[in-house]
């Protein structure tokens, strides 16, 4: 099968394949044709859809370095506050664990820009901290079954374990919900939230989802 490709930030495609297993439980064989072609139309959720867990890119190394060349100049446009790690170090593990779990790296960067703004330091007002704004107490648990020494603000706000803790807990309610909106929703809200509405048969606010995939779509 020939590989997909993806059009990547400005205008550079991110090459794709279809070949190489999810490292979950569950592997979802979804096709997906952006090429060069993202309209913006009411084609563009579906394409969302689609492109989120989406097969992984290729191993070859040279793709590997162009794809986290790409996403290390995007992260130096934003002006971070990271001081313990570069750019490049930074996009090598949203390269790396979108492909873990099989997620276009685009997307990781639209949330990472919606949580925190790419603000290593930011605290929501609910308590969420870090890149991708995880609640300390679910940030103990994610970091348990990930097997990663947990201490508190010193592994929230480490932005390489932010964004393996963040990363890996989509996945997770993804999972659980099997559905793109309502993990992402969840995201956001809070799975219990989510959990509530659904069984009391209420309407799920989507407008979170919507932003990101408006954020997707200007990457």
């Amino acid at each position: 099968m020939k590989p997909l490709k993806e059009v990547g930030m400005d205008g550079i495609e991110f090459p794709l394949r279809t070949d190489h297993p999810p490292h979950t439980g569950r592997k979802m064989k979804i096709g997906c044709l952006v090429g060069r072609i993202l309209i913006k139309t009411t084609l563009a959720p579906l394409i969302f859809v689609l492109c989120f867990h989406i097969s992984p890119p290729r191993s070859e190394t040279p793709v590997r370095q162009q794809t986290i060349q790409e996403i290390a100049a995007f992260l130096e446009k934003q002006g971070t506050d990271l001081a313990q790690v570069t750019p490049h170090a930074l996009a090598e593990v949203i390269y790396d664990e979108a492909v873990r779990y099989d997620y276009d790296p685009k997307v990781i960067l639209a949330l990472i820009g919606i949580e925190s703004s790419f603000r290593n330091s930011s605290v929501s007002a609910r308590g969420a901290k870090g890149l991708m704004q995880i609640m300390p107490y679910v940030a103990q648990s994610l970091a348990q079954e990930l097997g990663i020494e947990w201490s508190g603000d010193r592994t929230l706000f480490n932005p390489i374990l932010n964004i393996r803790m963040g990363i890996y807990y989509l996945s997770r309610l993804l999972l659980d919900f099997d559905d793109l909106e309502l993990a992402v929703t969840a995201y956001n809200y809070g799975p219990t939230y989510v959990k509530g509405l659904i069984e009391r048969k209420e309407r799920v606010p989507l407008h979170y989802y919507r932003r990101l995939l408006t954020v997707y779509q200007g990457l």
